[in-house]
């Protein structure tokens, strides 16, 4: 299994796909759309897992070359023919890009931003209104060298009202102003402030914040971790080595930012928070009808994966035993964050706190202009590549497709008036999970908090949604899958 990495691919438009590379030449190299074409069919008709839904993805729907070749000259872009013609209705998540380069980067954490981690939302007064919130920042970027901390608001982006319909090019802009203003829960308020920023190539570590809280006697681990990037699995496991050190009798994992990332880290998290199970399935994976009836019979041990104890490093997998583990959730939580919940509910007491997460159970893995589908003989002509769904994930007793995403256990939404600092007891979400850890009942503030939450607010964008690893799960290396071409 660890030569095979899997990142969950989680919700995401294919305009705001395309968005992120619209500034590039649609046709990178010196392929013809024909050529790129057959490539992204070729790709689909061997390996999308809803295949069966698109009859011309059928074996045999063309009676000879020319035939398709037709078909897909029928099509003016790559981007034409795979968003408009071979996608599935109950597929949100398949794309492709024109660099597959890019890509790559995000797969380390490589993004171009500006370190300002935020939230997009609705005016209560007026929903064609947009004002955005900082979730934190990232340390040693451009944002951090300035006044922006966690729970400030900005409405405009050089002097221009943010609004449903502009705030994807305004902030696509590589270096912008942004308006402060003052949130109360019901009234947005311009304070005449504003803070400039400029975007870089940032490496972000996903590893953002891990402490050890003591409360009433108990040492606590907090972890909010964001992203399952496989280059920062070793920081991953030091921080569960002095949560060990730490003697953490309970874990509170902040998940609510986290869009998902490397199943291979998803399979090392769930270790080190479990290390009780190990060998134990965690997934089993689940294909289009002619990939898994391969594997089913030429290596069946190729769709599980199984608790380990060692990380991608072969270092030893730093495990905290625990029988419960609470989990902060959010309509962001997606993909190989759901892979971790899902995973462990069958073993243990996973308690989630928040809201529902994305529903996201598919994968994808990236295929690329060659024979294999492989990167190492790709056409040089150009650099596109797909990202289909290839396979869902179901966990040890069978339980998948969870469309609407995982339920938490208590329900509670970010307060956008009163965010919280991260990591202090009084963040309102984690004060839920200290609260039950510690066998205490809400107490009353919390309870009148929760009441007034503005749950009418809708969020409709967030800083990483034109980021090609948005939401994904992918894999890294198609070893060991059967060839179809």
């Amino acid at each position: 299994m660890k030569a095979i990495k899997v990142i969950l691919l989680t919700v995401l438009t294919s305009t705001l796909l395309f968005s992120c590379f619209e500034d590039q030449d649609d046709s990178i190299g010196n392929a013809s759309n024909l050529e790129i074409n057959n490539f992204i069919y070729r790709g689909m008709n061997a390996y999308y897992l809803y295949k069966a839904d698109v009859p011309e993805l059928t074996n045999g729907a063309f009676e000879s070359a020319t035939e398709l070749n037709e078909f897909l000259d029928n099509y003016d872009s790559p981007e034409d023919l795979f968003y408009n013609a071979l996608l599935s209705n109950q597929d949100r998540f398949s794309f492709l890009v024109n660099d597959y380069v890019a890509l790559e980067e995000s797969f380390s954490g490589i993004t171009k931003n500006t370190g300002m981690k935020f939230g997009l939302v609705r005016y209560p007064s007026d929903p064609s209104l947009v004002f955005g919130y900082v979730r934190y920042i990232v340390p040693n970027s451009p944002a951090s060298t300035t006044i922006l901390e966690r729970g400030d608001i900005f409405t405009s982006i050089n002097g221009t009202q943010l609004t449903d319909t502009n705030f994807n090019s305004l902030l696509a802009a590589e270096t912008y102003s942004l308006g402060m203003a003052n949130f109360d829960g019901e009234t947005v308020t311009e304070t005449n402030e504003t803070v400039n920023l400029t975007k870089v190539e940032l490496t972000e570590n996903p590893v953002h914040l891990a402490t050890t809280l003591t409360i009433n006697g108990q040492n606590i681990g907090y972890l909010m971790y964001n992203g399952f990037i496989g280059d920062f699995d070793a920081q991953l496991n030091e921080a569960f080595g002095q949560f060990q050190a730490d003697n953490v009798t309970d874990l509170v994992l902040d998940l609510r930012y986290n869009g998902g990332g490397s199943v291979e880290s998803a399979i090392d998290l769930s270790s080190m928070i479990t290390g009780q199970f190990t060998g134990e399935i965690i997934t089993t994976e689940q294909w289009n009808a002619e990939i898994q009836a391969a594997f089913e019979a030429q290596n069946p041990e190729r769709l599980v994966n199984r608790f380990d104890d060692r990380i991608r490093t072969n270092a030893a997998t730093n495990s905290l035993n625990l029988n419960r583990v609470y989990i902060l959730t959010s309509p962001r939580t997606a993909s190989a964050s759901e892979f971790v919940i899902n995973g462990l509910n069958p073993y243990i007491d996973v308690v989630q706190i928040g809201t529902n997460t994305t529903g996201k159970f598919q994968a994808s893995v990236t295929l690329y202009d060659a024979e294999d589908f492989r990167k190492t003989n790709a056409n040089p002509g150009h650099r596109y590549a797909i990202q289909p769904l290839v396979l869902k994930e179901v966990n040890s007793v069978g339980f998948t497709d969870f469309i609407d995403g995982l339920e938490p256990d208590t329900f509670i939404e970010e307060d956008y008036a009163n965010l919280g600092i991260l990591g202090d007891p009084n963040e309102p979400l984690l004060s839920l999970a200290l609260q039950d850890i510690a066998g205490f009942a809400p107490s009353q503030e919390t309870e009148n908090s929760t009441h007034l939450r503005t749950t009418s607010l809708e969020e409709i964008g967030e800083s990483n949604m034109n980021s090609p690893l948005y939401q994904k799960m992918y894999k890294e290396d198609l070893s060991g899958i059967p060839l179809f071409n």
